[in-house]
């Protein structure tokens, strides 16, 4: 669940082109081709824009969140699902998350490994970010060689749901199994998310 920077313009205003749109605009071309590729990505930047334009009631960082992160892919989902059938447009959608989003994702945090006290440093940011930020309701434990986070709310799962397409939350679960699997300092597991059908979504880290 990555954030990359993104610049929101006036409300109506067309987005400009970041690196997760940029991401997604070359994964459509190298799926379906140039033609059919841009003319579904021409479809998903609208429904993009329209998406970031219904959303109330949220603080800055959900907003930024929202507009970088968790809304490009459910704009993704619908503008497939409009093209293909239903199991086709999820399937795609969950490449995309899996070969691209997460595999990014993890090469980023493995890469990081070669940090001295890794496990330290990692333990104590993911702790912060979760007691800090707004986009999760969460409890925290943290013991000499694992830490524990139990999500009882979280943004994507709520943003999924009011998107009207629930089932899309799944595929930001499978998405952390591969960005937070076989790293080689830190193990992780989970027995439950809320995204799916959980009744939260319970975190464990440990050092290896």
């Amino acid at each position: 669940r990555a954030i990359i920077p993104l610049n929101i313009t006036r409300k109506g205003a067309k987005i400009p082109m970041n690196q997760r749109q940029k991401q997604i605009r070359a994964f459509l071309v190298e799926e379906f081709g140039a033609d059919k590729g841009e003319t579904l990505f021409a479809r998903q930047e609208e429904t993009l824009n329209r998406l970031i334009d219904n959303q109330t009631g949220k603080s800055k960082s959900q907003k930024k969140t929202l507009a970088e992160t968790i809304l490009p892919s459910i704009a993704l989902y619908k503008a497939l699902q409009g093209a293909l059938p239903q199991d086709k447009a999820y399937a795609c959608v969950q490449k995309y998350m899996v070969e691209k989003v997460a595999a990014q994702k993890h090469a980023s945090t493995a890469k990081m490994e070669i940090v001295p006290g890794f496990y330290a440093l990692y333990s104590r940011i993911f702790l912060r970010v979760m007691r800090e930020s707004d986009l999760w309701a969460s409890t925290q434990k943290r013991g000499k060689d694992a830490f524990d986070v139990t999500i009882s709310k979280c943004l994507w799962h709520t943003t999924c749901a009011e998107s009207g397409c629930p089932e899309m939350c799944r595929l930001f679960c499978e998405a952390d199994n591969v960005t937070y699997g076989g790293l080689r300092k830190i193990g992780f597991s989970r027995t439950q998310t809320l995204g799916c059908g959980g009744s939260c979504c319970d975190f464990h880290f440990f050092r290896k």
